[in-house]
This record gives C-alpha cells, structure tokens and sequence, in this order.
C-alpha cells in the first residue's frame, strides 16, 4: 500500500494548476445516460473515482473512452444493455448513486446498490427516494439494492428537500430535464457543481431556470441530445493548495482559480492575515511572512464555508497565533484527522461536532494514518511545517481526489515523495 513522504521546512514559490472539480465530473458523467448521442467532457480530472465512474457507466453499456491522457472523455450511451449497478462498483463511491435518476429518466425502471464512500457520518437515500417519488417513480429497497420503476412515467412536480443535499439536487434535476410537464426544486443545494451541471444539460437541450440559486425549475423535453462540456475548476482542490503556501511560508499561484469559487473560504483566510490576489491566470496566495492568526469555522451548506476544507483548514490552524474553534455543521464523524495531527504535536480537542484548536509553535514528523479523502490531505499539509519526516500512511483515498499530489507540490519546491509498496 502507497505511502507520501513529507519533509517539512521548505518554503513554497510557483504556480500550481488546478484540476477540473471530481464532484462536477461524477455528475456530468451520468449525464450520458440521458441520451442516445454522444457526450464529451474537456478540463476532466484524472482520478481514481473517475475512473470508478468510467467502469459503471460501461457496467450498463455505455462507452466511455479517455482521451488526451485522461483530460478529455468521449461516451455514448447509444445502446445501454442494462439498469443494475452493482454492489461491487458502487460501494467504492457515494457518487454511484447519481446513475439511478438518469436510469429511471431514460429507461423507466433501474435496480442501483446502496452506495459507498468515504467513512464520515451518514448520507442516507431517503432525500434522493422522496424527490425522485414526488416526480412518479415507485422506489423499493430490497437486499442492499433501490429498485425503481415509473409506471405511468415520470412527471413533473414540487420537490421540497428538507436538506439541501447536492446528490438528491443532482439526481432531481436529470429526472426532471426528461419528466413531462414542469419541475420545481425546492430548498435546491447552490454549489457550482450544480451550476455546472445545468449548464451542461442546456447544452444537451435541457430547459432549465435558477440553477445556483435555491429555486430550480426545469420544464422536461421528449430527449436530449449531445453536447461538449468543459468542467468547472474544483473549487477544493483549489481551496487545498491555497493553504499550503500559508502552512508552508512562500507564495503560490493556483491557476485557473477563481474567488467566486471559494469566496467563504476565502474570506477566512483573510480574517487569518493570508494574502490573496486575483490575477490573470489564477489566485495568487501569500503567507506575507507572518504566522496567520487563529479563526473560528462554522462547515455549512453552500455558499457557507466547505465541509470538505475543514480538515485542511484545521491543519493550517493547527500552528496559528491563539486558539481556533471549528464547528462541523455537515457530517458527524468528520474530525478523524484531529488525532493523527495531535500525533504531529498539535493542540485539539474534539467535543462531539466542535474541536477546538490551540496553536503551538511547531509541528513535528510523525507516521500518520489517513482516514478519508480529505484528511489524507490535511495529514500532507501538515507535514510541510513539521519539523523532520511525516508518513501518510492509507493514501488510496488521496487519489480518489487529488491528481499527482506530489508532482504538484514539489514543483513548488516541497520535499515530497510518494514511497510504492508492493
């Protein structure tokens, strides 16, 4: 299993390119289903989930084919030869389940796993079966497996989420471009993943109004056809290297970044001391030499601040002048990093959903062991103001998020390494 070396201490200057965003990409592949021509999305990230996603689109007969090292991917769904998506695919990735809408949209009937993911707290169904119920469909869980079918088809209807949940938002909104009649989401979730998305529908002819917004209507067509989409900057990968200049000292420019991508977040890190200019190409970030000040975070839903920049943020805080206090509004069972960097000499105590940080002067090396997706990289942060060698240890679910973590970061002139075990 692969490991990441870090040796701390070293400042950071260069540019960092930023990738198109997994969570739009895991939408806009879906989007495929929908249609009987071709769909090909530009700027694609090259991640494991991607190629996750890839396996299960081909799983139900669509092709899908990487182009161009993996930036570009050309599918058809010109003749689909099935509506299951099994347990075996679907348990590696929450965003499998973003499959059973356009299933049952094009289809009228899909047999879809419970899906799976990252081990931070509960993200049930029910949100995603109450939508795509209120919309025609007769929805039963029957052995680990949501079987649904419509028959008398889809319509369109209210849908009020009770959450504004980006899944059930995306699986509604690909319903509903297909239902007859007009669809209002209700409390909809705003993310620019679910902008991007829509943009990509009304290329393939969707009619669709107030995607961003909390109000989402969309009147439903008789098909869709096919489009070429770029994906949207990931506003988190963005938000992730952000930090490192400020926990490493230096200055670095993400390309391709956007402060209306991260504008919460952001705005923390001024209220930290952090230095962030807009430039042509991207966000210039500058610690400015000074240790950033301690703030307090509140994770909430879009445009609030990010639940997945909690942990790197907390990593960043972890060294910073007075005590910090981070509330995790989201997920239940996100602060499983907080030991690991207690292991590195940091000061935290967690309190059901609040930690709460005290900076101290210095990080020391440590074997460390990641537990999700973004605490894999809140543990690499970490290590580049340790003093001495750090370990991340269970980095497979680095990569289901972050493409070439390491190439990025030495080009910055971090001492980094990724350590291959047989």
């Amino acid at each position: 299993m692969d490991s990441i070396l870090v040796r701390g201490g070293k400042p950071l200057s260069g540019q960092i390119p930023i990738a198109g965003a997994k969570n739009a990409c895991l939408a806009l592949m879906p989007a495929t289903l929908l249609s009987d021509e071709p769909l090909t999305l530009t700027n694609a990230p090259r991640l494991s989930d991607i190629k996750t996603m890839s396996t299960l689109l081909q799983s139900l007969g669509a092709e899908v084919s990487s182009l161009q090292g993996g930036k570009v991917i050309a599918m058809s769904s010109h003749s689909l030869n099935g509506d299951r998506a099994d347990y075996d695919i679907v348990r590696k990735m929450r965003a499998s389940n973003l499959v059973l809408g356009p299933l049952l949209a094009r289809l009228g009937e899909a047999v879809v796993s419970l899906p799976g993911g990252c081990a931070i707290g509960a993200r049930p169904m029910d949100i995603h079966i109450d939508a795509l119920t209120a919309l025609g469909a007769e929805i039963e869980l029957k052995d680990g497996y949501l079987h649904a079918k419509t028959s008398g088809g889809l319509k369109g209807g209210r849908v009020a989420l009770r959450f504004a949940s980006v899944g059930a938002t995306e699986n509604t909104l690909m319903v509903a471009t297909l239902a007859k009649g007009t669809t209002v989401i209700e409390n909809a979730a705003r993310e620019p993943e679910i902008v991007d998305l829509a943009e990509c529908l009304t290329k393939m002819g969707a009619r669709i109004e107030g995607a961003g917004e909390s109000r989402i209507e969309i009147e439903g067509v008789d098909s869709l056809h096919g489009a070429t989409h770029s994906v949207v900057t990931d506003r988190i990968e963005l938000g992730t290297f952000m930090l490192a200049p400020v926990i490493a000292g230096g200055e670095v420019e993400c390309l391709g970044g956007r402060l209306g991508l991260v504008s919460a977040f952001a705005e923390k890190l001024a209220e930290a001391g952090v230095e962030i200019t807009e430039t042509a190409a991207g966000l210039k970030v500058r610690r400015n030499g000074e240790i950033p000040r301690a703030v307090d975070v509140v994770t909430e839903v879009y445009p609030g601040f990010p639940t997945d920049l909690q942990a790197q943020m907390m990593a960043m805080l972890c060294t910073a002048r007075g005590t910090s206090v981070l509330e995790e509004r989201i997920f239940e069972n996100r602060f499983m990093h907080a030991p690991e960097l207690v292991r590195m000499g940091a000061d935290i105590e967690v309190h059901g959903g609040t930690a709460t940080v005290r900076g101290v002067d210095r990080l020391r090396g440590a074997p460390v062991m990641a537990t999700d997706l973004r605490a894999s990289v809140s543990l690499i942060l970490a290590g580049l103001a340790a003093e001495g060698e750090t370990r991340v240890n269970r980095v497979y679910h680095l990569d289901r998020g972050y493409e070439f973590i390491e190439q990025k970061l030495g080009a910055v002139g971090a001492d980094i390494e990724r350590v291959r075990e047989e």
